[in-house]
């Protein structure tokens, strides 16, 4: 099949991201996504790249397809190549937008054949860049095989060729301006003594030193004036059929572009835009690698971290806390537990993120990883109370709640973040169960942060993970997360410490 997409093997795929761009998912705010595809593609505003990360892949096809592609990318003379073609695309673009502004059509037309030329030339360039690299990816490798095939097509040949020609014609254009007070005679060349030259060289022996140049200069500015657009109109009168055929040139091919080549300029830019996010993780060793993709809902990271915390913290200049996860042999939810401000929240942005990115076919923040890939993701995090909804916060958690019950599949995800804060414990761990047991009948994969402890033990299905304190000072977080029975006792002590309010303390307190 002819080549199509850099990022799609499905046609039908890209056609539709490319005529209905899709919108950013509901959960996207929730898992912080929004901030890491924000660092990743706003540099390359003009791309409009969002919804090519607003689309994730259905198949395990479709993801190695892009892996194959960043592969192809870890060689940075291709990734040069790739970038000088995206600029002389850019340049193509910026002067047609100039080209599109000038008055006079003789100028224009000019012009319009200068940005054709630019085009041909990138595309031949980047056919160039393909021949000479080891390509392995099916998409380059396809889009090399396309561009072999429309360079050599009389449509390319054609365009190419009769461009150069044209400007061939009006480069080969000669003509004399005669001047005579305020009127001028414009007249075909017939290799009249250039009479400047003949001047320059008869004063020549008087120079002494460096002498001030009192010659004009023409201005640089594109739009010509009324003096050189009657010029222009005078030369074209004395060659119309070089300039008939220079206005039929721009009036046959307005639409120049090949959809594949125009496609690919934009679509590359994905890949690019991620490339350049990894290499800034990179400079403090913050590794990416290529996840397996499961399909039995086995789940595994080694050293995996938040994208959007290690932004903030890569700005900082420090380093983010990285940690490890596993559902395996039937095992379904995480449910993470400890003290506020331990990076139980992260921990379970960090979970949704990777899958995310997984079905994107990028390369994730871990430094191994196999993720399952699922349908949709679900999410609930605390929200502020709307009191222009009319209900209490405990009504709009179980709304939500149901909604997410209603709609998921068993091959959905679901990330749950404090939810029934707003009720008594034992409210909060009824409805806790409840929804546990519907996730479970529902065999959701998923990680649950919760401020129950017995949630982590009510079904052997559930993984339960601790976020960590220091040993030596229980009020310092390690921000670690690890598999560990829950020990809400531990995070009062860590508390009661805090506050000076232990029993060694208070005793102290009572004695003075």
């Amino acid at each position: 099949m002819p080549y199509y997409s850099v990022l799609f093997q499905d046609p039908a795929a890209a056609d539709a991201v490319w005529a209905a761009p899709p919108p950013a998912p509901e959960f996207f705010g929730d898992l912080n996504l929004d901030q890491a595809v924000r660092h990743a593609i706003s540099p390359r505003e003009q791309y409009d790249l969002a919804p090519f990360f607003h689309a994730p892949l259905h198949s395990r096809e479709d993801i190695a397809y892009r892996h194959e592609v960043f592969r192809d990318m870890e060689d940075a003379s291709l990734v040069n190549d790739l970038e000088r073609f995206a600029e002389a695309m850019r340049q193509m673009r910026t002067h047609a937008e100039q080209t599109a502004k000038l008055y006079h059509p003789l100028q224009r037309q000019r012009w319009f054949v200068e940005t054709v030329l630019r085009y041909c030339k990138a595309a031949l360039t980047l056919f160039d860049s393909l021949e000479s690299a080891a390509l392995r990816s099916r998409a380059l490798l396809g889009l090399r095989d396309y561009l072999d095939g429309y360079l050599a097509s009389p449509a390319f040949t054609g365009l190419h060729g009769t461009a150069q020609q044209v400007l061939n014609d009006l480069d080969g254009v000669a003509y004399t301006v005669q001047i005579d007070g305020p009127t001028f005679i414009v007249r075909n060349y017939e290799d009249e003594q250039d009479y400047s030259q003949v001047i320059a060289s008869v004063f020549e022996k008087f120079r002494q030193g460096e002498v001030k140049d009192y010659r004009v200069e023409f201005r640089d500015y594109p739009d010509m004036n009324h003096i050189e657009s009657q010029v222009l109109e005078f030369v074209a009168q004395l060659n119309p059929a070089i300039f008939a055929r220079l206005a039929e040139f721009e009036a046959g091919h307005q639409d120049f572009q090949d959809t594949t080549v125009r496609r690919f300029d934009r679509e590359v830019q994905f890949y690019l835009a991620y490339r350049e996010l990894i290499a800034r993780f990179e400079t403090i060793d913050h590794g990416f690698c290529y996840p397996e993709i499961s399909t039995d809902k086995t789940v595994r990271c080694v050293d995996g971290f938040d994208l959007a915390l290690g932004w903030a913290l890569l700005a900082a200049g420090k380093r983010v806390v990285r940690n490890d996860m596993a559902l395996e042999h039937g095992e379904r939810m995480i449910v993470v537990t400890g003290p506020n401000q331990g990076g139980k929240t992260t921990f379970a942005r960090m979970f949704g993120q990777l899958h995310y990115l997984a079905a994107l076919g990028c390369p994730v923040p871990a430094t191994s990883a196999t993720l399952y890939l699922c349908d949709r993701i679900f999410t609930h995090f605390e929200r502020q109370e709307d009191i222009g909804t009319l209900s209490g916060k405990l009504q709009d958690d179980l709304m939500r709640i149901r909604r997410i019950l209603d709609e998921a599949t068993p091959s959905s995800i679901v990330i749950m973040n404090e939810i029934f804060t707003s009720t008594t414990l034992a409210d909060a761990l009824f409805l806790s169960q409840r929804v546990l047991e519907r996730a479970m009948a529902l065999d959701l994969i998923g990680v649950w942060v919760t401020f129950i402890d017995e949630v982590a033990s009510r079904d052997g299905r559930v993984v339960s993970m601790i976020s960590t304190v220091n040993p030596a000072q229980p009020t310092q977080r390690t921000f670690k997360v690890v598999r560990g029975p829950a020990e809400g006792m531990a995070y009062a002590l860590s508390l009661a410490a805090k506050y000076g309010l232990t029993f060694d303390r208070i005793r102290e307190r009572i004695a003075s």
